[in-house]
């Protein structure tokens, strides 16, 4: 089910705060094994995730369908949630960051099957010039 750009942004950025929060809450318990510090990593991807999204729908609303998401804003959710991730444990950031790198290939390569436009194919006329 698609929604539009507004909505997508204000669920986008809810999901982005129960994130955190929740990171922050269980803190205890994200570190008290390897297997849950990896999980806690792994919780800042889908972080940086939600917030690339908010991101990009929030700038479509107000920029337009064809405005496109650039570098700057890219890095600056990577650091909101490595930052997010470091706060919990120091391998969560170091987890976070290879998940996010990740994510944000298959983020990319999902936009490109997607929306990426595809070149006209030149068909070849064959001339009826006889000499």
């Amino acid at each position: 089910m698609a929604v539009n750009s507004a909505t997508s942004f204000v669920l986008s950025s809810i999901l982005t705060l129960l994130i955190f929060s929740g990171m922050q809450m269980y803190k205890p318990i994200l570190v008290r094994s390897p297997v849950t510090i990896i999980f806690g990593g792994y919780l800042g991807s889908l972080m940086f995730m939600f917030f690339v999204t908010a991101i990009g729908n929030l700038e479509a609303t107000l920029f337009g369908k064809n405005f496109q998401l650039k570098l700057p804003e890219v890095v600056i959710s990577m650091a909101i949630s490595l930052i997010a991730a470091g706060m919990v444990h120091r391998i969560c950031f170091t987890t976070c960051l290879i998940f996010s790198l990740i994510t944000i290939y298959y983020m990319n390569k999902l936009s490109q099957k997607t929306y990426a436009a595809s070149a006209p194919v030149a068909v070849p006329t064959k001339s009826r010039r006889h000499k």
